[in-house]
């Protein structure tokens, strides 16, 4: 188990060099940001001297690993729109952008995996058929457009909800949440249905695929033969094996939620992370998009070890297999 913690962690760290490389691409292939900072009115003088106070005058690789090395220490920089200190921006946009993505990857979960369930037990039921048409169309239509036709129903026409921003949110230390107000929650629910959407489809058609073959395996037949009830068969034995690859892909999505929401978040103004990189790319304030990737980034890699880790709990073939490679 250790030596497969850290196999999965030094890839870890090497995808995260690689990430940061991409982000550290930025500063040298979009723009002088030494003339973001000032100006191109400011004299060349004063622009050699902040290029030399920012180390910008040393070689490629040596500020590379300056970044990096700053990344690690906490120190972020600061915003050339705002002028406020990256690490702040974010801090107070990350509770915004997890609550959203958390949100919707629980209604996705929680309404696609009966719905996938119950499509795989009955598939020519015509329920399933209906849960099938609406997971069409949670693929096909795109996020913005989900959205506004949400905002069109339910905020101009009924009037029920609000069409923007993030409602009351109540301070917990560090931490802001809309969970604990009315209106933080009204306002969550048309942004966690719409960046939802396309992972509800996804899960119900993961988790019908898995159980129609599942259904056909030899060992369900057998248990099946041994007089077991329908109940113990499908919940018991192939719903529990169903599970194994929508883990991998509800993990996964989970990253998806967070790095995607950029589309939703505009579309509502919600005040989270995606929201402040459209702004960035917006007035090409390159340190915040830069942090943002790397931050992307490390939540796409904890992420996916978290997975591995649950897939090495679940399956017992892949202890199996580690002990064997051990043992060879």
């Amino acid at each position: 188990m250790i030596a497969f913690v850290l196999q999965r962690l030094a890839q870890a760290v090497v995808v995260m060099l690689a990430v940061a490389l991409v982000a550290f691409s930025l500063f040298r292939y979009v723009g002088d940001p030494v003339i973001n900072m000032v100006g191109q009115d400011t004299p060349e003088e004063e622009r050699i001297r902040i290029r030399e106070q920012l180390a910008l005058d040393q070689p490629v690789v040596v500020q590379y690993f300056r970044f990096v090395q700053q990344i690690v220490s906490g120190n972020f920089g600061t915003s050339l729109r705002t002028g406020i200190p990256i690490g702040q921006l974010m801090a107070e946009r990350l509770p915004a952008t997890l609550e959203l993505a958390i949100v919707a990857g629980i209604f996705a979960l929680a309404v696609g995996l009966p719905m996938g369930v119950y499509t795989g037990l009955y598939p020519r039921s015509r329920l399933s058929n209906a849960f099938l048409t609406l997971s069409l169309l949670g693929v096909s239509l795109p996020t913005f457009l989900i959205g506004i036709m949400l905002i069109l129903f339910f905020s101009v026409m009924l009037g029920l909800l609000p069409s923007f921003g993030r409602g009351d949110v109540v301070h917990l230390g560090p931490w802001s949440t809309g969970l604990l107000s009315a209106s933080g929650l009204q306002s969550l629910i048309m942004p966690a249905i719409t960046l939802g959407m396309f992972q509800l489809a996804l899960i119900m058609r993961l988790v019908r695929a898995e159980m129609l073959e599942v259904l056909r395996t030899d060992y369900i037949k057998f248990a099946r033969a041994r007089g077991l009830t329908n109940r113990a068969v499908n919940f018991g034995h192939a719903l529990k094996n169903t599970l194994i690859p929508v883990i991998t892909i509800v993990g996964l999505q989970l990253g998806a939620l967070i790095a995607f929401s950029i589309i939703t978040e505009s579309v509502f103004q919600w005040p989270g992370m995606g929201l402040l990189f459209l702004q960035a790319v917006q007035f090409a304030d390159i340190p915040v998009m830069a942090i943002y990737l790397v931050l992307i980034g490390f939540l796409f890699v904890l992420i996916n070890l978290i997975v591995d880790l649950l897939y090495y709990v679940v399956d017992p073939r892949l202890r199996v297999d580690v002990r064997a490679g051990r043992g060879g």
